[in-house]
């Protein structure tokens, strides 16, 4: 997908039809936006080999992010990023900042942002394309993993994610994960009480492989000590934002957009 003048616009236009569906859908009286900052996190210093598996991001991608810095300035709503650290840990520290909200919506395609569930914070998880996002509050957490939000760091430190070249395990699947962290609680209690770990085989696999056990635990778990500044760290969107948009789209030869958009500002 491109302009005319063949500049590439494929991930700004799913961006955008994400963020208008997000608007229309859930009416927010605030938002804010997190983003990568171009560098190395804590956690490449922790583990050389994170994100190892990852191929450097194609130019076409590339010189889109020059135009999505464009479209959220655009909007005139805080946006945040810190050097060392990744956009989790900042919708982390966001929703930490935010606690005294009665509703908080964190939208993202990241499972790690599944961590940070609770009472007042649910995850609109944005799956692969062409299917409808999984909203995650606790209940649906403790259905699927069998344990507790912040439970999920330790769980994904034996079962890894390839998606971030943490390693699993060797035959730990999500089932025994579960089993052992609804036991032990955390992998901390659980590398201390070895001994009552059955069976024997088992038992070995956790102790020989503990040190990168606690390493992968350190790498899953989200900050949420990322610094933000003063604030303000969510803004209402603004109608005259709105109208910028709309120029921005027509730039970007979004046509089925603009309709969306007008929808959008005329209802609120």
């Amino acid at each position: 997908m491109q302009t005319a003048a063949g500049e590439p616009t494929s991930a700004l236009y799913g961006f955008s039809v994400l963020l208008l569906k997000a608007l229309r859908e859930r009416k927010p009286t605030a938002i804010a936006f997190a983003v990568d900052a171009p560098h190395k996190t804590f956690r490449h210093n922790l583990y050389s080999d994170y994100k190892g598996q990852r191929e450097a991001a194609p130019s076409a991608l590339v010189a889109q992010l020059r135009r999505l810095d464009e479209l959220l300035r655009t909007l005139a709503v805080p946006v945040f990023s810190a050097a060392g650290f990744e956009a989790d840990d900042v919708l982390a520290s966001l929703a930490v900042k935010l606690s005294d909200q009665p509703s908080i919506v964190v939208v993202s395609g990241d499972r790690d942002l599944l961590q940070l569930v609770s009472r007042n914070v649910c995850v609109e998880f944005i799956g692969a394309r062409g299917r409808k996002p999984t909203i995650y509050d606790e209940a649906a957490i403790e259905q699927r993993f069998q344990i507790r939000p912040n439970q999920l760091p330790s769980w994904t430190a034996l079962v890894g994610d390839p998606s971030d070249n943490i390693p699993a395990v060797p035959g730990v699947g999500p089932r025994t994960a579960s089993a052992l962290i609804r036991t032990f609680e955390n992998i901390g209690n659980l590398l201390e009480h070895l001994r009552e770990v059955a069976p024997a085989r088992l038992r070995e696999t956790l102790t020989r492989n503990a040190e990168q056990i606690r390493l992968n635990e350190e790498l899953a778990r989200l900050r949420v000590d990322v610094p933000l500044g003063a604030g303000p760290f969510v803004a209402p969107l603004q109608h005259d934002a709105l109208e910028r948009v709309r120029a921005l789209f027509v730039e970007l030869e979004f046509k089925s957009l603009e309709e969306r958009l007008s929808k959008l500002a005329n209802g609120d």
